[in-house]
């Protein structure tokens, strides 16, 4: 994949403030955090839009349209337990810049979001897990292999399946992250792209911890192969190691100004 992926996560409907925007289609703290995000260095940015099972088509193509018409047509990833809220994001979505990415699709219960992607030439995160935490790279590897048969049996390419190994909380499954990590490093080596939410790790440690924790992961899994990740790019730690592990894998031209640019 060249150049590291960071899918921009702020735009959560978790947050008080992007609900409230959803719900009143107020344009300007959906704005502000794309702006904040893309000039953090963020390619793709996710749009989160929870379950929305009342109106989740309409909001979709509203956010869709939002976004890259404010944005020169930016790539995004549609997240959201809705299908039918994808398939009308996708619908309004410009390819300019990079196709659609489906978020996410499992062995388990979603496993046909994988045909929706390949019904729609869109990428799709795929969570090598089926119904809970796996126990080993061993299930792990098998629920990646089936979601990547599935998926080019389709006629999908591998490149637009990206794995995600599930990042596990520290605090109580301290003795997987080592497993996790070798784990990207198996799929790397197969030729796929990797993906997943880092800052799943450090959920229930103190507000200080939580960054140095996060980066010093997200180090450690692009040395492992990792392609791509949904963070926080406006968190100055995390951005500042993305953006030195690009140099230092030669994916971008050293200047002293690199963490400006």
């Amino acid at each position: 994949m060249g150049k590291f992926v960071m899918i921009g996560e702020r735009i959560h409907c978790i947050s008080p403030a992007i609900r409230d925007a959803m719900a009143t289609r107020n344009p300007e703290p959906i704005l502000k955090r794309a702006k904040e995000q893309l000039d953090a260095g963020a390619i793709y940015l996710d749009v989160n839009i929870g379950p929305a099972e009342t109106g989740g088509e309409d909001l979709m193509k509203w956010a869709v349209k939002l976004l890259q018409d404010n944005f020169d047509n930016v790539p995004l990833s549609l997240d959201t337990a809705n299908k039918k809220a994808i398939e009308a994001g996708i619908s309004v979505y410009n390819r300019t810049k990079g196709k659609p990415i489906i978020n996410s699709a499992d062995a388990g219960d979603r496993i046909e979001n994988i045909d929706l992607a390949a019904a729609n030439d869109a990428i799709v995160l795929s969570l090598c897990s089926k119904a809970g935490v796996p126990s080993n790279n061993e299930e792990r590897m098998t629920y990646c292999q089936g979601m990547l048969e599935r998926g080019m049996s389709l006629g999908m390419e591998g490149e637009d399946l990206w794995f995600d190994p599930l990042f596990l909380v520290i605090k109580g499954m301290q003795e997987k992250q080592i497993e996790m990590l070798e784990f990207i490093r198996m799929v790397s080596e197969m030729g796929l792209n990797t993906t997943g939410g880092v800052s799943n790790a450090s959920n229930g440690m103190p507000k200080d911890v939580r960054p140095i924790m996060n980066s010093t992961l997200v180090a450690m899994a692009i040395m492992s192969g990792l392609s791509s990740a949904i963070v926080n790019p406006c968190e100055k730690r995390m951005n500042e190691t993305i953006r030195s592990c690009d140099i230092i894998r030669n994916n971008t031209l050293y200047a002293d100004s690199y963490l400006e640019i």
